[in-house]
C-alpha cells in the first residue's frame, strides 16, 4: 500500500505546494457538492462555486483550457441553479425533479455542438491541439455542459451526462498527473450512478402523491 501512495505522490514531484493543497481542497468541496446533488440538497450550489472557483485557477495553470472553460461555465451556472433550485412553483413547492421534455433534448443537442465548436475554436487560438488530451478534453468540456445545464433545471438525465464524462475524465487525469482528482472523478462516477437511481425514485414517488 505505501508503494501506491509513494508512487501518487511522486506525481506531485516539483509541483508547487500552494497547488496541490488547492487541488485537495478543490476535490473536497468537489466532492462534497457532487454528494449534495445526490441528495437534493441546495448545498449542492455553494459548494460547487467554491470548487469550480478553485479548479479554474488549477487548469489555467495546466494548459487543460476546456475544462478551465467548464468550471468557470459550472461557476455561473450554479448561481442559475441556486435560483431555480430555491424558487417556488407554487405557495408551497420548489422546483421538482422532471425528466428531459423534447424540445430540452433539442436545446441539448444544440448546446452540444455549440460547446464543441467553441472549443475548438478557443484550442486553435491557443494553439493546443498538440496532444490526444486536447480531443478528449473538448468531448467531455461539451458533455459536462450539457450536464450541468440539465442539473441547474433538476432534469433527472443530468445524471446520465455526469457518469460518461466522469468515466472519460478519470483515465484523462490520471495521464495529466493530477492524480487527486482522476481519483475524485471515480468516487464523481459512483456518487453520480447513487444519484441517478435517488433522483429516479424521488421522481416515482411525485408521480405517485
Amino acid at each position: 500500500m505505501s508503494h501506491i501512495f509513494d508512487w501518487i505522490f511522486d506525481q506531485y514531484q516539483g509541483q508547487p505546494t500552494h497547488l496541490v493543497v488547492l487541488e485537495l481542497i478543490g476535490v473536497l468541496f468537489g466532492f462534497l457538492s457532487v454528494w449534495y446533488a445526490k441528495k437534493n440538497n441546495i448545498w449542492v450550489y455553494p459548494t460547487g462555486i467554491i470548487s469550480t472557483a478553485v479548479f479554474v485557477y488549477i487548469l489555467w495553470h495546466y494548459g487543460l483550457l476546456g475544462d478551465m472553460i467548464i468550471n468557470a461555465y459550472y461557476f455561473s451556472m450554479s448561481i442559475y441553479g441556486w435560483y431555480i433550485w430555491t424558487r417556488k412553483v407554487d405557495a408551497t413547492h420548489y422546483t421538482p425533479i422532471t425528466k428531459t421534455s423534447s424540445g430540452e433534448w433539442k436545446w441539448s443537442w444544440i448546446l452540444f455542438v455549440a460547446t464543441l465548436i467553441f472549443i475548438y475554436v478557443v484550442y486553435n487560438w491557443f494553439d493546443k491541439w498538440n496532444n490526444w488530451t486536447a480531443y478528449t478534453d473538448a468531448i467531455t468540456t461539451a458533455i459536462f455542459f450539457v450536464g450541468m445545464w440539465l442539473m441547474a433545471r433538476k432534469k433527472i438525465e443530468n445524471w446520465i451526462y455526469w457518469i460518461i464524462g466522469d468515466l472519460i475524465s478519470v483515465p484523462l487525469y490520471w495521464f495529466k498527473g493530477l492524480i487527486f482528482t482522476s481519483l475524485q472523478y471515480l468516487l464523481f462516477t459512483i456518487i453520480a450512478i447513487y444519484g441517478y437511481l435517488a433522483w429516479k425514485k424521488l421522481l416515482n414517488n411525485n408521480h405517485q402523491v
